[in-house]
């Protein structure tokens, strides 16, 4: 009898553990962005990715000074991640791909490729995603929103962006680390393609006739006018039927971090440049950078499930030698 009472014992203590692991695993994101406190509240739970250019910065201390006037310390310079986070470098996470015999640079990596540099990162199967930036400007935001897409495309939706990165992290006063990466390798499948996300170069010719989607150019208005341009675009101009919303647009880079805008603000940004929220859509810029800061907000944010990225932007279409306008040049 007490045999089998401590086997029954042993069963039920064993269904237990089994039922509370699988409920630590089954946390979800709230949203597309969440919130330093969050990430604190969570962060066993969580895997989190911080993506920025500057290594070195990732182990080095930040920097903190106080106001003479006040007596109050603040952020000086930004250093250090949040704690367990892995480093991913962004111009690792993008690719050279042959399309139409061209070489095309700055693609989305092949399915296989990208669960390979998933895994690099340590990102485990089943576990909540939080990519976190340095969180001081547009360029970080754009950071984070392509490798979000990126996962997006290729089946996660257990995936955030955390508001205002490691700059807000710090100026929250929250505890810090400057520990590199470890080297645990992880299992993280790739589980769709999601073409419904990617737009093609017909797709944009087909939309700047106005048959199909709006067309967003997210770049700077002088490359829109076709006053400037990046070296990785060989014309000046832009997609006939575009309309300019600039990236720099979509964060708050003001006070303390680069945040994330209210949902009216963005709305009424994309609205009274021209733009409706909630239209099909197809965003577009250099290379798909700039361009996945446009699609995260109209697609994640703002709830527009039509909304697709232009993966070549660009660069691409010039390549193709595809009609271009500027103030020099008229369709």
């Amino acid at each position: 009898m007490n045999t089998t009472f401590r086997t029954l014992r042993s069963a039920i203590t064993g269904a237990l553990a089994l039922s509370a692991a699988t409920f630590s695993w089954a946390l979800t994101v709230p949203g597309p962005v969440v919130s330093p406190e969050w990430v604190q509240q969570n962060r066993a739970e969580l895997t989190v990715l911080d993506i920025r250019a500057n290594q070195k910065s990732f182990t080095a201390a930040p920097q903190f000074e106080v106001d003479k006037k006040t007596g109050k310390k603040f952020l000086a310079e930004v250093g250090g991640h949040i704690p367990g986070a892995n480093w991913v470098d962004p111009k690792l996470m993008r690719t050279d791909r042959m399309v139409n015999g061209l070489k095309v640079q700055f693609m989305l990596p092949e399915k296989a490729d990208f669960e390979k540099l998933a895994r690099g990162w340590g990102v485990p199967a089943g576990k909540p995603i939080v990519i976190s930036t340095l969180g001081q400007d547009g360029a970080d935001f754009n950071d984070a929103t392509r490798l979000y897409w990126q996962f997006k495309y290729y089946g996660e939706d257990n995936i955030a962006i955390v508001n205002g990165g490691t700059t807000a992290w710090l100026a929250e006063g929250r505890t810090f680390s400057t520990e590199p990466s470890g080297p645990v390798a992880g299992n993280w499948a790739a589980t769709a393609e999601r073409t419904e996300l990617l737009a093609t170069s017909e797709d944009v010719e087909k939309a700047s006739t106005g048959q199909s989607s709006q067309l967003v150019d997210a770049r700077s208005s002088s490359q829109f006018l076709g006053l400037s341009k990046r070296a990785t675009v060989a014309a000046y101009g832009r997609v006939a039927g575009a309309k300019n919303v600039s990236s720099e647009l979509l964060v708050t880079e003001s006070g303390d971090a680069a945040r994330i805008l209210p949902n009216a603000t963005y709305a009424n940004v994309f609205r009274q440049s021209g733009v409706d929220p909630q239209a099909a859509t197809i965003t577009y810029c250099n290379t798909g950078h700039l361009a996945s800061g446009a699609w995260f907000v109209l697609s994640e944010v703002l709830g527009n499930k039509k909304t697709r990225l232009y993966d070549g932007s660009m660069h691409q279409w010039a390549l193709e030698k595809r009609p271009m306008v500027s103030v020099n040049q008229t369709p």
